[in-house]
């Protein structure tokens, strides 16, 4: 009897490995075709829409950046000023010496080398091993409609991902060496191009290593280039940040919860209590802070899966930065990889990947749905994601270190 049931058992295994992976083969035939035309698309907007519709955000900076090193008051100026003093030496590189053509150009050949980055970091930590695994972890960023439309818009999320990963993992070997920390502070004030994205992962920064070293040369260094860039400008740097602080304020307390869906300021917005927009956020991110350091020996992508729905839902954001989603899907296949979970729980890890892609797979619901049943869509979509919040809180009491830590 022994014997015939270990032969079942096999053969049920078999059959199911073979059931997955015709429904992985469906979803990497989906996500392939769903990548090609998005970004190629989305790579039109870039290069050859004409403007305002082509790289909106990207002219919108480029304007900023040349005006700002012009020594022009880009708070009083540009409405669109809503970025701190940093940003704008962050961008010089790619913006402050070449015409807008060109920089579209040159923004479209660092898209490309970021998403290579990403996808190779993907790949190395997703322990993805048969082809159609690897394949499934590659189209990710590419079938998601986030990255897509960062690259259309020229927005900055494509180039702050690849930086914050490969910043907290450097960090994560716990090499304690000089350079390494070196290094990944400077890959992490990189993608402090956009605080409102980076800004939550701070709290791995600072409490995963274990030490005060990394956080201390992100502050310091963060602080040097507010400084240099903030000398550029009439006013000193204790007037710029007023004036960045007040310009953000104004456009995210009215223009931009109009267009803001599916986060708390949005929801607050709908009660009519925009005014808790700042307090709320920073309940959260306290909250977020100290989760972080009762668990900063968890496995490093189970902390970037978390911080990373925390910053999809903490504040204002396009629907671009939606690409940091991504984070906690490979952080679901990582999981769905290892033999730390019991066989329901990945069973449970599968079904959430599938429908975090099921929502997430470009052109994405707010651009095939109209008004209501778009506003249905990102509904579903954040209870979807806030579902994976609380799976990967959960998990979270069940392990201490992730494989390969």
């Amino acid at each position: 009897m022994r014997p015939e049931r270990g032969k079942f058992i096999s053969i049920h295994r078999l059959a199911m490995t073979v059931g997955n992976n015709h429904y992985m083969l469906a979803a990497v035939a989906l996500m392939s075709l769903a990548a090609v035309i998005w970004l190629g698309y989305e790579f039109w907007r870039l290069l050859l829409q004409a403007s305002p519709a082509g790289a909106l955000d990207l002219m919108l900076r480029f304007t900023e950046t040349r005006l700002w090193f012009a020594g022009q008051p880009v708070y009083e100026i540009e409405k669109t000023g809503v970025y701190p003093p940093a940003t704008y030496l962050l961008l010089w590189p790619f913006l402050g010496w070449l015409n807008s053509m060109h920089a579209r150009w040159l923004w479209a050949l660092t898209s490309v080398l970021a998403l290579a980055w990403l996808i190779g970091l993907f790949l190395r930590e997703s322990h993805a091993q048969t082809r159609l695994e690897k394949a499934f972890i590659i189209l990710i960023p590419l079938a998601t409609y986030g990255a897509g439309a960062c690259i259309g818009n020229g927005q900055l999320i494509v180039h702050i991902l690849p930086c914050l990963c490969a910043s907290l993992l450097f960090l994560a070997k716990d090499r304690r060496r000089w350079q390494d920390d070196l290094l990944a502070s400077s890959l992490f004030i990189a993608a402090l191009v956009k605080p409102s994205v980076t800004a939550p992962f701070f709290w791995i920064l600072l409490f995963r290593p274990g030490r005060m070293r990394p956080a201390v040369l992100v502050v310091c260094g963060y602080m040097g280039i507010s400084l240099i860039s903030g000398s550029f400008q009439e006013s000193g740097i204790v007037v710029l940040m007023q004036d960045w602080l007040a310009s953000s304020r104004e456009e995210l307390m009215h223009n931009a919860i109009l267009w803001s869906h599916g986060n708390l300021h949005s929801l607050l917005a709908m009660f009519g209590l925009e005014s808790w927009s700042p307090v709320s956020s920073l309940i959260v991110l306290t909250a977020l802070g100290v989760w972080m350091f009762f668990n900063k020996k968890k496995d490093i992508w189970l902390l970037m899966g978390v911080t990373a729905c925390v910053s999809r839902f903490y504040t204002y954001h396009g629907w671009y930065d939606d690409a940091v989603l991504t984070l906690p899907m490979v952080a679901l296949f990582r999981m769905s990889k290892t033999d730390l979970l019991a066989t329901k729980d990945r069973g449970d890890v599968k079904l959430l990947l599938a429908f975090s892609l099921a929502v997430m797979i470009a052109p994405g619901g707010t651009s095939l749905f109209p008004r209501p049943w778009s506003t249905v869509f990102v509904t579903v979509q954040s209870f979807i994601f806030l579902i994976i919040l609380g799976f990967l809180l959960m998990h979270a009491r069940k392990c201490e270190m992730g494989p390969g830590e």
